[in-house]
């Protein structure tokens, strides 16, 4: 493969991004017509994590790390049905799809690379879906609602039970999948360590305009089946004992949090540390009780709940959650977990690093945000005056620290 390349040529094609997807689809699905099927009615979402995958790809060219990213994204996709087929025939229209919008740039030479490079990722894709099948492990699980909790109008926590016992580490996330929904999935935080009933909790926060959240809120029940993906994710717990630590939660970024706490109280509990708690209103504290309890096993946890004073604007608790965070001391021998809205985990990433946290030492998930990518400027002046932050993919990525 050629780098710079591949590199220039998808420059070019990134700044007609939504021309290159919208004509990558259309050229699937008419030389494909039963691929249609596979995939979910709103096509905008798949749209997005299309071109954060390529994006991450391209960027990550020389990373010893992309052959593992890309063997987790084949073993994910089984989920999808991704057979030996269907990576071809996306590949044939991925590069019909860049012909079309690189125009001039795409030369024969552009074409060998393209299609070399595209292959090496299909092979390490497919190895990926391989060996997870070969180690036994489903396409999803099958999971049971055992129970629904309402907290307000737009939370809810799941207690589902998986029909096949499903190994993860705590801190990491599923996709979901409701028959509500169809062939649509989307991403969500284990709240618990492994229990010994072998029964998983979510916490669901619904989202304006959401089907997948409003369904699994508003509608869905005890005795409905849910499936779940293979776990993934990077915010898992890797203080060597009597390291300090930090953790910090706003909205149902306090599931992940939760089961890192769960799994501490059992493994170090005589653990230092400080826990953030942020909500947008007392009254969505949801997690406090529970926060509460966990401090009981960890007496060495200092924490802080943050909410926006009565009547104030929402964004006013992460105002109030910097204002602590600047007050603590001694940031760069802390580890710091943090989980929440995409826009808060990077806001307060960003103000440890200016605080002294060591940019390695603040870990967090980073998954593409579920609504519309925006295309690259077309000129210079366009780049210069507000160059875009690119969309990523990769659990373990730093920037834009986005999290689903």
């Amino acid at each position: 493969m050629d780098p710079q390349l591949l590199r220039s040529t998808f420059a070019v094609v990134e700044r007609r991004a939504e021309h290159a997807v919208t004509f990558f689809y259309s050229h699937l699905f008419w030389n494909n017509p039963g691929v249609r099927e596979l995939f979910p009615e709103d096509m905008l979402p798949q749209r997005d994590r299309l071109f954060a995958a390529l994006t991450h790809v391209v960027t990550h060219l020389e990373d010893p790390g992309l052959a593992g990213y890309l063997g987790q994204l084949g073993r994910d996709h089984r989920k999808f049905l991704a057979s030996p087929a269907l990576y071809a025939a996306v590949g044939q229209s991925l590069l019909a799809a860049f012909a079309y919008a690189a125009g001039a740039v795409w030369t024969i030479e552009a074409e060998k690379a393209w299609t070399e490079a595209y292959g090496h990722v299909a092979d390490l894709m497919l190895a990926g879906a391989d060996t997870a099948a070969k180690a036994g492990e489903p396409a999803w699980w099958d999971a049971d609602v055992v129970r629904h909790e309402r907290y307000g109008d737009d939370l809810a926590v799941l207690t589902l039970r998986p029909r096949q016992p499903m190994p993860f580490r705590p801190g990491q996330y599923v996709s979901v999948s409701s028959l509500r929904v169809p062939r649509v999935w989307r991403t969500y935080s284990l709240a618990d360590a492994p229990r010994p009933d072998g029964t998983l909790e979510l916490h669901v926060s619904r989202i304006a305009g959401g089907a997948m959240s409003t369904a699994l809120v508003e509608e869905t029940g005890p005795g409905e089946v849910l499936r779940l993906s293979a776990p993934g994710g990077g915010l898992t717990a890797r203080t060597p004992p009597g390291g300090l630590r930090t953790y910090i939660c706003g909205g149902t970024g306090w599931a992940p949090v939760r089961a890192l706490l769960v799994e501490a109280a059992e493994a170090e509990p005589e653990l230092e540390g400080r826990l953030f708690v942020v909500a947008r209103a007392k009254e969505y504290l949801y997690g406090r009780e529970d926060a509460e309890l966990l401090k009981e096993h960890l007496p060495g946890l200092s924490v802080t709940y943050i909410t926006a004073a009565p009547r104030q604007r929402r964004d006013q608790a992460t105002e109030r959650l910097l204002q602590a965070l600047r007050a603590c001391v001694h940031w760069a021998a802390h580890d710091v977990y943090l989980a929440g809205p995409p826009a808060f985990v990077a806001e307060v990433a960003e103000v440890l690093e200016e605080l002294g946290t060591d940019p390695a030492r603040i870990h967090h998930d980073a998954l593409p945000s579920v609504g519309r990518f925006s295309t690259r400027p077309n000129t210079a002046a366009e780049r210069l005056l507000g160059p875009p932050a690119p969309l990523w993919h990769n659990p373990e990525a730093r920037a834009p620290r986005d999290r689903a």
